[in-house]
């Protein structure tokens, strides 16, 4: 086999630069990554769970939209498709989207629609509460 000597050994380490590692572990509240300083110039993302009051009266109305319908459809079409549990007895229906339209005739999607309002605030709805235009 081969000698280190033959190979150079340690002579050729010298030049190679390790990358310097940091001193401390950087510290949200010492200020951040890029060294920006604190306070007003620099922006802060907060984890914050906004709670919907319970109290408060919705704003918005019953009616489901046909966006929201799109959405809810495709959603629970895709789910059956992925054999999720099928929450309507079924007649025959082997098509995805027809037993998710057969799901949400019968108001029995376990989804929640959150509307967000202008400003920030949101209100969810059930799909049992909401009411479905006739198509």
């Amino acid at each position: 086999m081969a000698d280190e000597e033959d190979f150079g050994g340690d002579a050729g380490l010298e030049d190679f630069d390790e990358p310097d590692a940091p001193e401390e572990p950087y510290n949200e509240e010492d200020g951040n990554e890029e060294g920006l300083p604190d306070g007003d110039e620099r922006m802060e993302i907060l984890e914050q769970q906004r709670q919907q009051p319970t109290n408060r009266p919705r704003i918005t109305t019953r009616y489901m939209t046909k966006y929201e319908r799109a959405r809810i459809l495709g959603t629970r079409a895709l789910q059956i498709s992925m054999n999720a549990p099928v929450m309507v007895e079924l007649s025959g229906e082997t098509d995805p989207l027809d037993i998710a339209m057969k799901e949400l005739r019968e108001k029995k999607i376990p989804f929640i629609v959150r509307r967000y309002l202008p400003d920030g605030s949101y209100e969810d709805w059930t799909v049992e509460e909401l009411i479905q235009s006739d198509r």
